[in-house]
């Protein structure tokens, strides 16, 4: 029987539009411009972190249920996968172009072959000296795509029953997520005085950008779409959690440099981040005001926005087009809002067409 697709979420997907811009201001601004929204800017990174979290719950709500009843049909899971992802990172790789000669310079000539065979097989992040090669957030690419081929097992675990057992274990994973940063500290492999996000060492690369230190966040997400099925989408408790998944994080980012940057970056914000899709998945006011429309339009192309902004930035300002037309002087807000343009366009010119096309092709040949 034909199981029914989930509601929409609309509030997340308003929230991944913040998200997808918080990560390029982190990238491309002071974050004093911002006020008190300043340690959200700078701990941009952790924004990846709630991302990988979010795949995790997306994924499950969608099909842990087909994945419980033995009626996830692996295969094509994975094709609907490789169809969503694969289009705007072959793009991400053709608007490179520009990085090859800089990745040449910068690497020994087996490591820049090592990176440019493995950044088209989605396999970069596993080697932690060109796991940024070419695009610098394509890194995570590396891990989702392992995080899908673990996802139909994953997803078969059994549903919940009561909260707070699952909660225990919900719990342990967290932990576990905060292992790989906690051994960084103690060992201080780099040394390292006080890293933080300006940092660099073949250890910290390994923490940051390699997929195994993030998979406990993933795990964590999936786990949190079975809980999501045990709490009414009504109920005031989501608006509760959602409320103080929010005012944790801001007041832990807000502690800046005395929260270790080796846990931050990834483990110690899960409760918060769970709390607040929890919160958004619900029907509340705060998921009404994160499903206004213009945000969710913009949230679609957060993947498109992730994953193309670095280099486009590059080729936006390496093109001098802004000095040409005078547009310079609106800079660098014009930037930010010419990157969320060109995302959008590749969302309905690129990988909406090509996603259908891919999906047919693969259709005839099943």
């Amino acid at each position: 029987m034909e199981m029914r697709k989930p509601a929409r979420l609309n509030g997340l997907t308003g929230l991944r539009s913040f998200a997808a811009v918080n990560i390029v201001f982190f990238h491309f601004s002071n974050p004093n411009w911002f006020g008190w929204l300043a340690p959200v800017v700078n701990a941009g990174y952790a924004s990846v972190s709630f991302f990988i979290l979010l795949s995790g719950f997306v994924l499950a709500y969608n099909y842990a249920g087909r994945a419980r009843a033995g009626e996830l049909d692996k295969a094509r899971f994975w094709e609907a996968r490789f169809t969503r992802l694969y289009p705007i990172y072959l793009l991400s790789l053709l608007v490179s172009w520009r990085m090859v000669p800089v990745e040449y310079r910068i690497h020994t000539h087996p490591m820049f072959w090592t990176g440019m065979v493995l950044s088209p097989l989605l396999l970069q992040g596993w080697v932690p000296p060109v796991a940024t090669f070419l695009n610098t957030p394509a890194w995570t690419m590396s891990a989702e795509s392992a995080y899908y081929l673990i996802f139909p097992w994953l997803a078969k675990g059994s549903k919940p029953v009561r909260v707070q057992p699952y909660l225990a274990k919900m719990a342990v994973v967290w932990c576990l997520g905060l292992v790989p940063g906690t051994l960084y500290m103690v060992l201080n492999p780099d040394g390292i005085a006080h890293p933080d996000r300006w940092s660099s060492g073949p250890w910290l690369q390994v923490l940051k950008f390699t997929p195994l230190p993030h998979l406990a966040s993933f795990v964590f997400g999936v786990m949190l779409a079975n809980l999501d099925e045990l709490v009414g989408r009504s109920s005031r408790l989501r608006l509760i959690l959602g409320v103080f998944g929010f005012a944790a994080t801001f007041a832990i980012l807000s502690l800046g440099p005395r929260v270790p940057y080796a846990i931050l970056h990834d483990g110690l914000l899960m409760p918060p981040f769970g709390c607040i899709v929890l919160g958004l998945a619900g029907n509340n006011k705060l998921a009404w005001a994160l499903g206004w429309r213009p945000l969710v339009f913009v949230g679609e192309a957060s993947y498109c926005l992730y994953l193309l902004h670095y280099n486009l930035w590059g080729l936006l300002h390496g093109s001098h087009v802004l000095v040409r037309t005078g547009l310079i002087r609106f800079d660098p807000w014009i930037s930010y809002v010419l990157l969320i343009g060109l995302a959008l366009l590749a969302l309905h010119l690129v990988e909406k067409p090509a996603q259908t096309m891919l999906r047919k092709w693969m259709g005839v040949w099943r």
